[in-house]
């Protein structure tokens, strides 16, 4: 059984041999298929599916967006269900299906942490699953999420910086910023040593390099200078302002959740788990998962296949403790 989650931006594969996380814009023709092939290892084996991706631009609508990607998969794969919003697999393109992810998470995470708030800050956005009652989170749909605070449109990497701030203080001097794409997410947490270079998976606002050097002259272009102009200092500044406003939009909404909830505790995944289960004195599911906590749906996604199968509760993985980062 493979587990895949397609997103947008990243496809996330895990199987025997551990995490598979390829960076795949949809919106820019990336080739779902071939990169899918690659972890084929027989004509006639199983997968569990989530997606998020067919929300990208380059569809029309979520169903054209559901349509493709079943397709796509199906080739690979035609033994593919795909896990919905309902709480139910499906072996057709089916609305339901459209960011089944986060509760193919939840499904999964449920009964092991019933009082937690699953915190999972990926790339792009940050989903806030309050695990308390399953039920009663099936059938939410993204918009249906962001207007009950599950779901805060910021994540570790992709995120504009202009898109939480609105000026940054430069030598004591309150500073507008740029609306320009000149950096991003991934520029200040690089710098802030949050993530390492190849945590920095998508591609740079620039197209150049992954290094805390390059990622300073992208931060200094924000306030419409260069690095010289303003110095690393400043340039750092930046990336700390930011940091500061994210950090306080993901833990204020987080808390909120909690509170709403009657939750005793957060459980966080993703790239940024480590982070937050620091900031909120939380449970780090790396430390349980390993590199799966970096693919949380698409292993759980597994996870609740297997369980379907085996009528277990608790199916067990395979030997060898938590899933290794076989990402590209």
């Amino acid at each position: 059984m493979i587990g895949i989650d397609v997103g947008g931006a990243n496809l996330k594969v895990v199987d025997d041999d551990g995490v598979h996380i390829h960076y795949c814009p949809l919106w820019e023709g990336a080739q779902l298929t071939r990169l899918l092939e690659q972890h084929r290892k027989q004509d006639s084996e199983p997968a569990a599916v989530v997606m998020s991706g067919e929300l990208a631009d380059c569809f029309a609508s979520k169903i054209e967006g559901i349509s493709f990607i079943v397709k796509a998969i199906k080739e690979i794969f035609p033994r593919a269900a795909f896990y919905g919003t309902d709480g139910s697999f499906h072996t057709r393109p089916v609305r339901a299906l459209a960011a089944g992810n986060w509760l193919a998470s939840a499904d999964y995470l449920a009964q092991r942490y019933p009082d937690a708030v699953l915190v999972d800050v990926g790339s792009t956005t940050t989903d806030i699953i309050p695990l308390v009652s399953f039920p009663d989170l099936k059938g939410l749909t993204d918009l249906t999420r962001l207007q009950k605070g599950y779901l805060v449109y910021t994540g570790m990497l992709r995120t504009t910086l202009p898109a939480l701030l609105r000026s940054v203080d430069i030598d004591g001097v309150a500073t507008p910023v740029s609306s320009e794409h000149f950096a991003i997410a991934a520029d200040a947490h690089l710098v802030l040593m949050h993530i390492r270079p190849r945590q920095y998976s998508c591609d740079t606002p620039d197209k150049k390099a992954k290094t805390p050097e390059a990622s300073l002259r992208r931060l200094a272009r924000v306030v419409c200078a260069d690095q010289k102009e303003i110095g690393k200092k400043n340039a750092t500044g930046i990336a700390t302002q930011f940091w500061e406003a994210q950090k306080n939009l993901i833990c204020n909404q987080v808390r909120t959740v909690m509170a709403v909830s009657h939750a005793s505790t957060a459980v966080t995944a993703g790239i940024g788990t480590s982070l937050f289960a620091r900031e909120l004195d939380g449970i780090d599911l790396s430390k349980e998962l390993g590199a799966a906590s970096d693919a949380l749906p698409a292993f759980a996604v597994r996870e609740v296949a297997l369980r379907g199968l085996s009528g277990a509760q608790s199916p067990k993985r395979r030997r060898g403790g938590p899933l290794r980062n076989r990402g590209s």
